[in-house]
């Protein structure tokens, strides 16, 4: 099993942290993480332990207070997390992004206000781009902000909001037709507004309300929610940027890495299967011998194993790409793409190996069988990201007739 998933090149800090960080998944998250889910319980224990390990500052630089890692080395901690927990991967995510976002388009007060205290895990992040009516079409963003004075009053609803109870910092995505006249394309009119909340739920500030936990398959443990603006009323240094207009760009930034993140816990829940599926082959005994032992479970192992090892080769060249500077969003989407859906096919599979007891909630496979089909629609469905390839491959290959 340790063969599975190697990474050349890493240097040895990248090694210490990834040992550290596999261990505590280990100890720390495989044994409790399936009552945690079966209660749908918040783990705050393990939040508690991954603050202590500086995780929440990983690609966060120094001179805020983080680590100041690569994306390469968050998204490898990321597949150790995943494959404890799902769930975990998912809070430790959003407040990537967020940070991700801020060091890259925040202006120097943003950065100075946030960064550090989002380092330390102080402050948790969340973002906010999908509404009710939404799906993928971004650009029928409804929810928006009107200019009053210093200020703008922001009225929506928004909607699948991770970590919408318990962060307290969320970069939210409205449409803002001041500055921009009748007729700009939508894309262009979208701003991003970094509002403060205190964590829980019900009217966390006034004009913001966090109803409540939405009840899902799977995907247990940390908080989805709806985000409802009436009035709220949000200062204009609060413009992540400082201008209007350029919300749209910031958060495709912030998904485009965000999509190497459920690419790598694609991988993580893929290695994790593959680990139940090979280890239980190995224990039950049918018609005299190991199910191992049988060709058509040996050909099934093969399959499985083969997959995770393509899916992590994608992931961690989207990642080194990002990381040179270069554009990825090609890189990514394939990731993202291929890591889902050998994901939902490495699940299966270690669920049939397990026969009829992978129905049974005693075994780990069956939340792992639930967990899964979220990948193939967070940050953006198959079919999305067979259409960024799409138009990226003609962009690369143009025909010159």
């Amino acid at each position: 099993m340790a063969r599975l998933a190697q990474t050349a090149g890493l240097t040895d800090i990248q090694q210490e942290i990834l040992s550290t960080v596999r261990d505590f998944v280990d100890k720390e998250i495989i044994p409790v993480a399936t009552g945690l889910e079966h209660r749908d319980e918040y783990p705050q224990q393990i939040v508690d332990g991954l603050k202590e390990l500086g995780l929440f500052g990983l690609m966060i630089p120094e001179e805020y207070g983080g680590l100041g890692e690569s994306l390469l080395t968050y998204a490898l901690c990321v597949e150790e997390i995943a494959r404890g927990w799902m769930s975990v991967s998912g809070i430790i995510n959003t407040h990537f992004i967020v940070a991700y976002m801020l060091k890259q388009h925040g202006t120097q007060e943003q950065k100075d206000h946030f960064l550090p205290r989002m380092a330390a895990g102080d402050i948790r992040g969340a973002f906010s781009m999908s509404e009710p009516g939404l799906g993928s079409d971004v650009s029928a963003i409804t929810s928006k902000a009107v200019k009053d004075g210093e200020e703008y009053v922001l009225n929506g609803q928004k909607m699948w909001l991770t970590n919408g109870g318990t962060s307290s910092l969320v970069a939210v995505l409205v449409r803002s037709d001041e500055g921009h006249p009748e007729g700009t394309a939508p894309h262009k009119s979208m701003t991003t507004f970094l509002v403060e909340k205190e964590p829980g739920f019900g009217e966390v500030r006034p004009g913001l309300t966090i109803p409540g936990k939405i009840d899902k398959m799977g995907y247990k443990g940390v908080d989805t929610t709806e985000l409802i603006m009436d009035g709220l009323r949000i200062p204009a240094n609060r413009v992540l940027g400082g201008v209007t207009g350029r919300g749209f760009y910031q958060m495709m930034d912030g998904v485009e890495v965000g999509r190497v993140n459920v690419a790598a816990r694609g991988c993580g829940v893929a290695q994790r299967a593959f680990e139940l599926g090979v280890q239980y082959a190995q224990q039950r005994h049918t018609f005299g011998k190991a199910i191992a032992q049988h060709q058509a479970i040996q050909f099934k192992l093969a399959e499985m194993a083969t997959k995770v090892e393509a899916a992590h080769a994608m992931m961690v060249n989207a990642a080194r790409k990002k990381d040179s500077g270069e554009r990825n969003d090609l890189e990514a989407g394939m990731a993202k793409y291929l890591a889902s859906e050998y994901c939902k096919e490495v699940v299966e599979d270690a669920f049939r190996i397990h026969g009829g007891y992978g129905f049974s909630k005693e075994y780990e496979i069956e939340r792992l069988y639930r967990e899964a089909p979220m990948l193939l629609i967070g940050e953006g469905t198959a079919e999305i990201q067979k259409m960024i390839i799409g138009r990226r491959l003609l962009e690369e290959y143009r025909f010159q007739g």
